[in-house]
Formats: structure tokens, C-alpha cells, sequence
């Protein structure tokens, strides 16, 4: 089955770095926000972290995942070394597969990086088990599912600020 590729008429405005950690700076805050018992709580640096590895595969990267890793690590109180583990693997894998992302729709984008975010979340529950942590059962992967399904308002929300509005001159292609 053939999906359909994407094309938008749309010309980006190149985006701000400062733009970019500050937005990888809230995700952090929002990860550590307390929700209460919410099992599938998304993974908000992992969602910001992969957005930013398919849209500027040169900018942001393996470095930027293990920062933000060590950063979750510590502020969590997590194993150390969980999260930086997979979010290396993470943002090596969004920045290899970016060519390919960009060429769908944000809707099947989404469909495409379940199984990405399927593996951060494995990534950390082996490093939690081989830590000698007890499994915290299989709502653990909820996760996953909750960071795919927000990926569409994220995308959304992440690329507003690139968008040139639309002021169509005839004497001009672009």
C-alpha cells in the first residue's frame, strides 16, 4: 500500500536556536510537572526532542538527547544514564529517518514515530529492570501512546512560528 505524500505550498522562515532550547526547556518543565497517578503521561522532551531531531536533523541532535537525558535523569531521580540512553537512540533515529518523515502529513508522521517512542519507553524499562527496579507493568507503555497522539498539536504548535503568512504576488513564485 502506497500512503500519500504530503506537499504543502507553504515557504518556512528559517527557525531561532533561541526558539528551539526554549522550547526543549519547557518540555523539561512540563515533564516534571506533577500530574498526579496519570499512567500514560506523555513524554513531553521526547515529543519536542523528536520534532526538532526531523526539522533541523543538523542542529539538533545525539548531543541535545543526552543533555536533556542527563537533565530528566537528575531531576526525576531516575537511573542515571535511563534517559540519556534513550534519547540518544531516540534523536539518532528522528534525524536519520527526518528525509523520509518530511514527506507525509503530520497525520501519518504520527503513525510513523509510535514505534519510536514505543522504544524510548522499552529503552527505559530495560535500564530500569537491569537497575533490579520491579516492572511497573504494561501501563508503563502507555506513554508511548499518549506522546503519538500529541504529536499532531505539537507539530502544529512547533512550526507556527516559522510559517510566512500568505500574501500571494504575482510576480513572484515563491
Amino acid at each position: 500500500m502506497m500512503l500519500p505524500t504530503y506537499r504543502s505550498d507553504r515557504v518556512l522562515l528559517p527557525v531561532s536556536m533561541f526558539f528551539v532550547w526554549i522550547t526543549l526547556i519547557v518540555a523539561v518543565v512540563l515533564s516534571c510537572m506533577p500530574f498526579g497517578r496519570f499512567l500514560a503521561m506523555p513524554d513531553f522532551v521526547a515529543l519536542v526532542l523528536t520534532f526538532w531531531c526531523v526539522r533541523e536533523p543538523r542542529r539538533i541532535g545525539m548531543g541535545a538527547g543526552f543533555l536533556l537525558g542527563l537533565a530528566m535523569d537528575a531531576i526525576v531521580g531516575s537511573v542515571m544514564g535511563q534517559h540519556a540512553t534513550a534519547y540518544v537512540l531516540l534523536a539518532w533515529v528522528a534525524g536519520a529517518q527526518a528525509r523520509r518523515l518530511l514527506w507525509f502529513a503530520p497525520g501519518v508522521q504520527m503513525l510513523y514515530l509510535l514505534p519510536l517512542f514505543l522504544m524510548v519507553q522499552i529503552v527505559m524499562l530495560v535500564l530500569r529492570l537491569a537497575a533490579g527496579h520491579q516492572f511497573p507493568g504494561w501501563e508503563y507503555l502507555f506513554t508511548s501512546f499518549t506522546t503519538a497522539a500529541l504529536w499532531l498539536p505539537a507539530y502544529y504548535l512547533l512550526i507556527l512560528p516559522q510559517l510566512r503568512p500568505i500574501d500571494r504576488d504575482e510576480n513572484r513564485p515563491l
